[in-house]
């Protein structure tokens, strides 16, 4: 038991020292990328560098930015994966199975390789450029999180639904108030997944976005790398604490709500 302890704390500690070296190197005044620098003098420790970030990249704009695109796409993989989990697991029609099947082969396909087609279709044909929708438009509709809510509405029993239809409530009456209830933990799990692809996402906010005041905070960073950067006194520093800023809601998160990654007794819901 005790050997056990001890490789899972080692673990631990080679998991967490990443995140506390970035957490130091954004405090101290003066880099020091070498190993020692893990365990720096008190008095090279400072909030400068958080300071010097801000005023370039402005980071509250930033995570603006980057909430509110982060915000539309858990908006809206909570509302279409919902909506077309439940239709795929309760609805009978023509071609489920293809379209399930459809589903499942587009989560093989790499983001990148529809890069050009979605930005010559949102760019040049939606003209959406340098907007929320521009960003927020291809992530809309996640695959997984369809698959996800499908596996979970597959799990209620369907007597609850045969009753809910017996008393003449609609399909959408049905999902809101039988379905959705009973299916929390797949939201909250959703949000919480959800939330790291778009807060973290570089490559479609850089491509859809020229305006400063849009981008998010991931893509500030990266211009503030090629153009600021080198006229900064202490640009390594900087750069760690934008890290941090950028790290710190997803790692809130998750602190947060860890307990809520339960599964439920579904069955609860029937009673005998």
């Amino acid at each position: 038991m005790k050997g056990k302890f001890v490789a899972l704390l080692v673990g631990a500690f080679v998991f967490l020292f990443p995140f506390y070296y970035m957490l130091i190197g954004s405090l101290q005044a003066e880099p020091d990328p070498s190993v020692s620098g893990a365990f720096p003098n008190p008095g090279n420790l400072t909030f400068h560098n958080y300071s010097e970030i801000n005023q370039s990249i402005h980071l509250g704009r930033s995570l603006i930015n980057s909430g509110i695109f982060t915000g539309g796409v858990i908006l809206g993989t909570l509302v279409f994966g919902v909506l077309a989990g439940y239709a795929l697991a309760r609805l009978q029609f023509r071609g489920r199975g293809l379209v399930f099947n459809l589903m499942l082969l587009i989560q093989v396909v790499p983001f990148q390789l529809l890069t050009i087609p979605l930005y010559v279709l949102i760019v040049r044909s939606y003209g959406l450029a340098d907007s929320y929708l521009g960003m927020t438009l291809p992530f809309l509709i996640n695959s997984t999180a369809v698959f996800v809510f499908r596996q979970y509405f597959l799990q209620l029993p369907a007597e609850l639904f045969d009753a809910a239809r017996i008393d003449g409530a609609s399909e959408l009456a049905i999902l809101w108030r039988v379905a959705v209830p009973l299916v929390r933990p797949a939201l909250l799990t959703g949000v919480l997944l959800t939330f790291i692809g778009p807060w973290n996402e570089f490559l479609w906010p850089f491509l859809i976005t020229k305006q400063q005041n849009l981008q998010p905070l991931a893509v500030s960073l990266s211009n503030y790398l090629t153009t600021v950067a080198a006229r900064a006194a202490n640009p390594f520093g900087a750069v760690l604490a934008g890290a941090c800023v950028l790290a710190a809601p997803a790692v809130a998160l998750f602190i947060i709500f860890q307990r809520r990654f339960i599964s439920t007794n579904l069955s609860s819901g029937v009673k005998g």
